[in-house]
């Protein structure tokens, strides 16, 4: 890859597996982050071990969709050559951020969206998106009304796996709009980093009992850095395999009304 390969959420713990391992293999990355210090630590980090690596900081703020565009706006034509959909939250209630969404959507799914819409320009030929799903996308069902949830209907897990599922079908219709591109999906399964900790009374319980027996963020990082490296579209990447992405996900009628609405919220002609 020529340009640069963008990772929302490197610091996190997949995040940051995945960064360390690009680096490594002599990517030239670009660490889109909220927290600016800490991915400066994780930057000095890599480069202690890999003098050599190329590693950028700028600054991004998924809860902005503002931010989300004066990021998009500091690339050029052709600068982008993978874009890795990685930030991801499950909020332990219902909150709005400053453009009138629902903070889990915000994180999960506008921005993303967003945020790949605006770089479309920017991305050479044949370039990577690997948007990071859930297997909780199996367990729900969404429709343009899921969108924009009222506080009624939130519920922690539920809210997300919804977030998660309207991302994988603006995925399938991205690929579909723009087959040039290398678009797949990631799942890394349930991986032991700071996103499942729900801040509910259980969270000793399940750190003794639950944590020791789920993936690492290096194996979870295993499904994104071979969707990146793949040579494959529109597969559904799993451990060290990939697949095609099931049947039961794809509704091309629901894809188009989806994205089009998406549209319309963010503004974006």
């Amino acid at each position: 890859m020529s340009g640069k390969t963008l990772i929302t959420g490197a610091t996190g713990g997949i995040g940051s597996a995945v960064t360390r391992s690009l680096a490594a293999r002599g990517y030239d990355l670009v660490l889109a982050c909220r927290n600016t210090s800490k991915a400066e630590a994780l930057r000095q980090q890599i480069l202690a071990e890999h003098p050599q690596a190329r590693l950028e900081l700028r600054p991004l703020d998924l809860t902005s969709l503002a931010s989300v565009r004066r990021f998009a706006a500091s690339f050029g034509p052709g600068q982008v050559s993978a874009l890795f959909n990685n930030a991801g939250v499950i909020s332990r209630g219902y909150a709005l951020t400053g453009d009138g969404f629902e903070n889990t959507f915000s994180i999960n799914y506008f921005s993303p969206f967003l945020l790949t819409r605006l770089l479309l320009p920017c991305m050479e030929p044949d370039a990577r998106v690997v948007n990071m799903v859930s297997l909780t996308c199996r367990f729900v069902r969404v429709d343009e009304r899921a969108l924009l949830p009222a506080e009624k209907d939130f519920s922690q897990l539920g809210t997300y796996a919804r977030s998660k599922r309207a991302l994988l079908l603006s995925s399938l219709e991205l690929a579909r709009r723009h087959p040039e591109l290398r678009v797949n999906l990631a799942d890394p399964g349930i991986v032991n980093s700071g996103i499942i900790t729900m801040g509910r009374w259980f969270d000793p319980l399940a750190d003794v009992l639950f944590r020791p027996l789920i993936k690492s963020p290096e194996q979870g990082a295993v499904p994104p850095l071979s969707a990146l490296a793949s040579e494959e579209r529109d597969r559904y990447f799993v451990g060290k395999r990939s697949a095609a992405i099931p049947d039961r996900y794809r509704d091309p009628a629901l894809q188009r009304r989806l994205w089009d609405e998406t549209e319309r919220l963010l503004s974006i002609q």
